[in-house]
């Protein structure tokens, strides 16, 4: 049985709907390595940080893009580096240290590329005699365990994440890079995303694949709150220990699985989001011989429509409905939350996933006319609410609408500037975590994209669809991260923190503190150093534990 839901309000596409840019910005200072920072150093302060703000805020990303001779292709396979920005009593210190992964060990020894990422496929050795490096073709690539996607908590613990099977523990306050951790060893998948969910009962929810003869399987994985061990001090090892599948559920297309990034919750119901970016598995062996890179098996196919996987998160039993909608492709979700017999998703969608491929570091160091072309051609991801009937069996009557929620009654209207679509959409969403994931909230804060990379900060109320902007030009923000208040009375009650980096000067980053309320600046900390354009990160030991997912 299968029921369509949503449907973009407009027939032309987020890129058409979008101003056409030009004269843009070179952006290729912010894809260029850097030098890690690891004993902490003191920042310049300007109007006033917050004397409550204590604790890290910690950023991933890549960081160098080239051993010796071999540059990468993709700005995803960078090596990791992690920031930590202090903040204590007003005063913010700032270190970095690149991750100590085996892919960076192993390249760093042989100064070249020898393990091979997501858009760049490592070389057979130069030193093997023509027969070696001839079969080193049909022998596929180990996951890399370059981690630079995200920092993620697990029985509280923090490790940074990518794609692949393998995490790196790493230790929040030194940045020291720890064991690396295995998923096949702990429950039956062979990868999980970047972006787990937080349950308010301490659980840890994440997403990972499997395949094998029985098929290709989506699985939804449930890991443990911490064990309470009295007053005995934890024993430093990962802990991934009652992990467990909950839920696996088949690809609708065997050898063509959909490529994932996140995953949807609420505080009854997880969602799969199967869409139309495809992986072509039968690919995958020729095209190691033919030495592409991974990147290039993940095809947009806008044929095939949008599957929505209803899962009861505390049962693990997956609805015998699925609900289609058109085809869209999704990175980040913003929320979630069950109201009046429905299921409420808001999201970042965009018309074209074949937009992921395109982040190539050649298209990313463009300048004038071509850069301007180039991101003119891109996808644009707008906010878009999804909406679930739950109530769904088979005496439900066909072609009714199903959704009586008044908030959910469809509008178009023509949006002048200042509007959402003179940011250039809207993505790296973030809300108040820890008080209102998998809840009905008000506000969201995220970047706009005016330019190949996040140009503006944003804050939306998605009730009244009001937009407060920090805008400057030339300035690119990093995700904004959401830190409550002590005694917050209000959702926005607190800060938005992110990373603002000036490619025209050197050593030109700070740390931006707004006030979440009025979304008006507070104070920022420059830092010495030159920092690249970062992925993901979290707050670590503020007054309400992380927050960032």
């Amino acid at each position: 049985m299968s029921k369509k839901t949503g449907k973009p309000l407009q027939n032309a596409s987020s890129t058409q709907r979008c101003p056409l840019a030009k004269g843009l910005v070179s952006i290729a200072a912010l894809v260029n390595s850097a030098e890690e920072t690891p004993q902490p150093v003191s920042t310049h302060i300007k109007g006033t940080i917050p004397s409550w703000i204590n604790g890290s805020f910690l950023r991933n990303g890549p960081g160098k893009f080239e051993f010796g001779k071999d540059k990468y292709s993709h700005w995803f396979d960078g090596m990791a580096m992690m920031h930590r920005f202090y903040v204590k009593d007003g005063d913010v210190t700032y270190n970095s240290s690149f991750l100590r992964s085996d892919s960076y060990t192993k390249n760093s020894e042989k100064d070249r590329i020898v393990v091979s990422e997501f858009g760049t496929i490592a070389m057979p050795d130069p030193c093997k005699n023509i027969f070696a490096r001839f079969f080193s073709r049909f022998k596929l690539p180990q996951a890399t365990d370059n981690a630079s996607v995200n920092f993620v908590k697990y029985k509280g613990d923090y490790f940074v994440s990518t794609e692949t099977n393998y995490m790196r523990r790493v230790d929040p306050d030194s940045l020291e890079t720890k064991e690396k951790v295995d998923w096949t060893q702990y429950v039956a998948v062979n990868s999980a995303t970047a972006h787990p969910h937080y349950g308010r009962d301490g659980a840890t929810y994440n997403m990972g694949n499997s395949y094998g003869k029985s098929g290709f399987f989506y699985n939804i994985v449930r890991v443990p709150p911490q064990e309470t061990e009295g007053d005995g001090a934890k024993e430093d090892v990962a802990d991934l220990y009652g992990a467990k599948v909950i839920c696996s559920i088949p690809a609708s297309e065997p050898r063509r699985p959909s490529y994932f990034h996140s995953f949807v919750m609420s505080e009854n119901y997880i969602v799969f989001i199967e869409q139309p970016i495809k992986l072509d598995m039968l690919k995958a062996m020729l095209y190691q011989v033919q030495g592409k890179s991974f990147n290039k098996i993940m095809t947009w196919d806008p044929k095939c429509d949008t599957i929505f996987h209803l899962v009861n998160r505390h049962t693990g039993e997956c609805s015998a409905v699925r609900y289609r909608g058109e085809p869209m492709f999704t990175l980040h979700q913003i929320n979630a939350y069950e109201e009046g017999g429905c299921l409420v998703m808001d999201m970042c969608c965009g018309d074209d996933g074949a937009v992921i491929g395109d982040f190539t570091l050649e298209n990313l160091r463009r300048g004038g006319e071509e850069l301007d072309k180039f991101y003119n051609s891109m996808c644009r991801n707008l906010p878009r609410r999804y909406v679930i009937p739950l109530t769904v069996d088979e005496d439900t009557p066909m072609d009714q609408n199903l959704v009586n929620l008044s908030l959910c009654t469809a509008t178009a209207k023509k949006t002048g500037p200042g509007e959402l679509l003179q940011y250039g959409g809207l993505e790296f969403p973030q809300i108040n975590y820890a008080e209102n994931n998998g809840r009905p909230y008000r506000y969201v804060y995220a970047c706009g994209f005016g330019h190949v990379f996040s140009d503006s900060l944003l804050k939306m109320d998605v009730r009244t669809k009001e937009l407060k902007a920090w805008r400057h030009h030339g300035l690119f923000p990093s995700e904004p991260v959401f830190v409550p208040a002590p005694n917050a009375t209000e959702e926005d009650d607190g800060v938005v923190m992110s990373v603002i980096i000036n490619p025209k000067e050197d050593k030109s980053t700070f740390l931006l503190v707004l006030d979440a309320k009025t979304f008006t600046e507070l104070g920022r900390a420059e830092v010495p150093v030159n920092i690249p354009y970062g992925t993901h990160g979290v707050t670590y030991n503020t007054q309400r534990g992380i927050t960032g997912n």
